[in-house]
């Protein structure tokens, strides 16, 4: 098989584009969908300062990759949730890929914030560590780029993870969760940085391949509270469809993006919480919330 670009031995089959392609070809296919993505939907101004979470994942570091590589101006964040072995070697894949690199990397402890990591924390309020990780890390990142002056927090977000999260919100009908889904979510506050996607037009085979051949070594470990998620068979529906019909995950986020301006919003109005001064529905943010919880069951094993 040949490379459709430049006649070389092609490394990989892209059926969506009905590509194949070199090595060199197939890297720069990767950073042009990037680019694709920044300009389609605004995402980023060169200058910028950006913050890229990096979990140790192949998504988030290879987010980070392509961005330096396309001259933007980022630094790395990464938050040690505090997973006893899965954080540890999360935070040392990071490590060395942002020495690599020669970047700068801002770290931040759960323990440090709340007492104690996420695990012990969902324990004590009888909760599954998914339902209070996301809502800290969002929190944190968030707080974390204001206080720093970024204008931008990256994630790792790859069509496969938009798609599945798309289908999911569509079989419940979650139309709040469906106005808000997009690859930039602005700024509508200054407390409230603006949230980026610069993957959403790479699938996860791809990126894949791109940390494959680059190469980045990666933490290739699920978190082990990670069984059992939703997102896991929607992804592979997803999958079977796009075994099927190439190119079905592209068209399904692509046409949901066309028509989302349509969707009501029903997200409540935002006012500053109470006690951090960071946007929220209520008095209190949630994790402001969280921490008051955590620190009455404290008080409670007195």
């Amino acid at each position: 098989m040949k490379c459709r670009k430049c006649d070389e031995r092609a490394v990989i089959r892209i059926r969506a584009h009905n590509l194949a392609l070199c090595r060199e070809d197939f890297l720069d296919f990767v950073l042009d969908r990037v680019q694709k993505a920044i300009r389609t939907y605004r995402l980023l101004q060169k200058g910028e300062r950006v913050l890229v979470a990096l979990s140790g994942g192949k998504d988030s570091l290879a987010a980070f990759d392509i961005l330096q590589r396309l001259g933007y101006q980022v630094e790395a964040f990464h938050i040690e949730l505090g997973i006893d072995g899965f954080s540890e070697a999360s935070l040392e894949k990071v490590k060395a890929f942002v020495r690599e690199r020669g970047a700068t990397l801002h770290l931040l402890r759960v323990e440090d914030e709340l007492g104690m990591g996420v695990v012990e924390a969902a324990r004590r309020l009888r909760r599954p560590p998914c339902s209070l990780c996301g809502m800290i890390k969002r929190y944190l990142m968030n707080r974390f780029a204001y206080e720093r002056g970024f204008s931008a927090v990256v994630t790792g977000h790859n069509l496969d993870d938009e798609g599945a999260t798309l289908l999911g919100n569509l079989l419940r009908w979650q139309t709040g969760y469906l106005s808000r889904q997009a690859p930039l979510l602005p700024s509508s506050h200054p407390r409230l940085i603006k949230k980026v996607k610069p993957l959403v037009l790479l699938s996860e085979r791809e990126v894949l391949a791109y940390c494959l051949l680059r190469p980045i070594s990666y933490l290739p470990d699920r978190c082990p509270y990670a069984k059992g998620a939703t997102s896991i068979p929607q992804k592979e529906a997803l999958n079977l469809l796009e075994l099927h019909s190439p190119g079905t995950k592209l068209r399904f986020y692509q046409g949901f993006l066309q028509v989302r301006e349509s969707i009501p919003q029903e997200e409540g109005e935002l006012r500053e919480c109470e006690v951090c001064g960071f946007l929220t529905v209520r008095e209190k943010c949630q994790f402001c919330t969280l921490k008051e919880r955590l620190n009455a069951t404290e008080g409670r094993r007195r």
